[in-house]
């Protein structure tokens, strides 16, 4: 895995002649496309650490062109990215092995929003904070809640099967996809999935293609349920002096009968940089957990946060508040809120992680990762969504020092290894793309790999789409 992003080392794509760049021009007009090096750099990354330049980029608007402009590059067999606001922290909006950018920005309409039915139609380019604008009227919400919501775009949730702080009581991405227009690397166009709540017709391959990570196909149409919106809630933060302590906590809340719109913990790793680098005023604490219920009534949401409380407070929390007001709920969300500008404050670059392990493993989990930080001697510290067992470990280090990138490497290696062990799996949210693809055989085992790998050759024979990603070439 390499980290700087001056030395990729990654294979290069075929150089594309002057005929496939005419006839892509033709195809989109030539307002919508370059081969400018200043746009090439900006799409030779996204937030992963990995950079690599495409020959050129395409800005498509309509299926028709992406019909098109596949079946010209499988014809040519020259790779091609797909890429929505790039905020992916996996390498998946990276042109890996060169070839043409598929820029879906400007397939950005909301085709459609049907209460009655309980859904909406969007093309891939939307933006989710613009599509949740868009339903606030109707008092409805799409509850998948990725931290970059103000900017990514609902394709690149698709890609990745996006999740979020509301994961736990919501689900994610793949929970509310009904139905997907998708182009194959053919250049075909097919439509998957229904209009309904349920469907048991045949193979389900609208949810194949949701976390597929633009390997499969491009989609360029999606379908989605959406939900009433909730609009009360009741905030609680608990400390709590040991690991254990606060991983009893989320087991026994979790397995109670109020399910959480929201339960975060903060480490004492992170309770301690924050304190000192965002000067918050934070208690001594191995753990903080940061609760949150919703509802229709406040009463009833209100009852349930009570509840919750009191499970805190069987299970040891030294100090427990409850918000009375919203401006007292945004001040226990302070600390969490926080964690993005402390980084920038270290003077280190970090590593960001999505281990999932199972609820009951959490406590081991962070123990252990607490022991490989100590053995590799990198600084790491654990927040998320414990909730659905979701943690993001960031490690911090220098890469200008190649002792701790090797380091690094180890150490991200048994921390993978680890969440396989616990029985958990290496992404919960962000997707494999480039950082994780070398993980793989950790989870899944040689037949699902070959399944995974023979499903990638059906649909792709040529490997024009997205190579490079997910351990699949």
């Amino acid at each position: 895995m390499t980290y700087n992003k001056n030395e990729t080392g990654i294979h290069l794509g075929l150089i594309m002649n002057d005929k496939i760049k005419e006839q892509l021009q033709l195809i989109v007009g030539p307002e919508n496309f370059t081969d400018k090096i200043i746009d090439l750099v900006s799409y030779s990354y996204d937030a992963s650490s990995y950079e690599h330049r495409p020959e050129c980029a395409v800005w498509a608007e309509s299926t028709e062109q992406v019909s098109q402009i596949l079946s010209l590059a499988n014809e040519n067999k020259v790779p091609v990215t797909v890429r929505g606001a790039g905020t992916g922290l996996g390498g998946l909006a990276v042109p890996a092995r060169g070839g043409v950018v598929l820029d879906l920005t400007r397939m950005n309409k909301i085709l459609e929003i049907s209460i009655a039915d309980r859904l909406a139609v969007v093309q891939p380019g939307v933006v989710y904070a613009d599509f949740q604008a868009a339903l606030e009227p109707y008092g409805f919400f799409f509850p998948p809640d990725p931290a970059s919501g103000v900017v990514c775009t609902l394709g690149g949730n698709v890609a990745t099967n996006a999740g979020g702080l509301r994961a736990a009581k919501y689900g994610t991405t793949r929970d509310y996809v009904l139905s997907l227009e998708a182009v194959l690397a053919s250049g075909e166009v097919m439509r998957v999935g229904a209009r309904t709540m349920k469907t048991s017709s045949g193979y389900d391959l609208c949810r194949l293609l949701v976390g597929s990570e633009g390997t499969l196909a491009v989609i360029t149409e999606i379908t989605l349920k959406i939900r009433p919106k909730a609009p009360y809630r009741a905030t609680a933060l608990a400390v709590f002096k040991t690991l254990e302590d606060a991983g009893k906590a989320v087991t026994e809340v979790m397995h109670s009968e109020v399910t959480p719109s929201v339960m975060e913990l903060l480490d004492g790793m992170v309770i301690r940089l924050l304190k000192e680098h965002a000067n918050i005023d934070l208690p001594d604490a191995e753990a903080i957990l940061l609760v949150e219920t919703d509802g229709l009534e406040p009463n009833y949401v209100r009852f349930e946060l009570e509840s919750v409380a009191a499970i805190l407070k069987r299970c040891n929390a030294t100090r427990l508040e409850i918000a009375q007001t919203e401006e007292d709920a945004e001040a226990l969300w302070k600390a969490r809120k926080s964690i993005g500008g402390m980084v920038g404050a270290i003077g280190l670059e970090c590593m960001p992680e999505d281990i999932t392990v199972p609820m009951s493993k959490i406590p081991e989990f962070l123990r252990r990762s607490g022991e490989l930080s100590s053995k590799y001697e990198l600084p790491l510290f654990n927040f998320g969504h414990v909730g659905d067992g979701n943690l993001h470990t960031n490690i911090l280090y220098s890469s200008n020092d190649r002792d701790q990138v090797t380091r690094l490497e180890r150490l991200l290696f048994d921390l993978h290894k680890l969440a396989c062990e616990l029985g958990g799996t290496l992404s919960g949210e962000h997707g494999i793309g480039m950082t994780k693809a070398k993980y793989m055989p950790l989870e899944h085992d040689p037949v699902a790999l070959k399944v995974m790998k023979t499903l990638k050759n059906a649909l792709d024979p040529n490997n024009i789409l997205n190579p490079g990603k997910m351990g699949l070439d």
